[in-house]
């Protein structure tokens, strides 16, 4: 596809996201958001559900946690105008709860279009429900955070790259820390520097259609 082409179907997936007026989230004062970005993004990042402002101003990361990811995006020597930013759910849940199993499944396929659509080189999930998407539920984000593995996705390597959600970084000064570390780990490894490993012991468990996970 095209650039135009490609934010055509992405302008179209997102009709289609607020044609649901929320599905399994559907109340008064729920807006849509499906994300914002680059159709050529070469860096996906996918974080759990839109928040109090997001509501608000219909994009996604606009509150203190979108400020701080998108402060250390640009401290990291990237642009915003380069990226593309969504969550895996696109409407809030109420009272910024975690998304349930039934709202991600809503969504998923809205997801999936869009990550086909950008074809990107790196996903970076923020928070553990975007990563159990890509590497499975039955390990912990306070383990592999910062480590890049790679999926094969609908015949495309894509490099996942899990982070802590910046809300966690907001909340604990140890987290921040690691936050900002591996924000200059995901720098490196862009710039051609892979020295991040997996610990060994650890089983990455494949989901939905995701195959052949391949550790970096």
């Amino acid at each position: 596809m095209t650039t135009e082409e490609k934010k055509q179907a992405l302008d179209e997936i997102a009709k289609k996201i607020a044609a649901t007026k929320g599905g399994p989230l559907a109340m008064p004062g729920i807006n849509p958001v499906p994300g914002e970005g680059n159709p050529d993004a070469k860096i996906i990042l996918i974080g759990e559900a839109p928040g109090f402002n997001e509501n608000i101003q219909m994009r996604p990361f606009v509150g203190q946690s979108g400020k701080l990811m998108r402060k250390n995006l640009v401290a990291c020597g990237f642009s915003e105008g380069e990226v593309y930013i969504t969550n895996i759910v696109k409407f809030r849940p109420p009272e910024n709860r975690d998304p349930t199993p039934a709202e991600i499944a809503f969504f998923q396929p809205f997801l999936d279009e869009q990550i086909s659509i950008i074809g990107p080189e790196y996903i970076v999930t923020l928070g553990r429900f975007s990563m159990y998407k890509f590497l499975g539920e039955n390990i912990s984000i306070g383990r592999i955070h910062g480590i890049p593995a790679q999926i094969d996705w609908q015949g495309k390597k894509i490099t996942i790259f899990p982070m802590f959600h910046p809300a966690a970084a907001l909340r604990a000064g140890g987290v921040m820390r690691q936050f900002e570390s591996d924000f200059k780990k995901l720098t490196s490894l862009i710039n051609g520097s892979k020295t991040a490993t997996m610990e060994p012991q650890i089983e990455l468990v494949q989901k939905n259609d995701v195959k052949q996970l391949e550790l970096i």
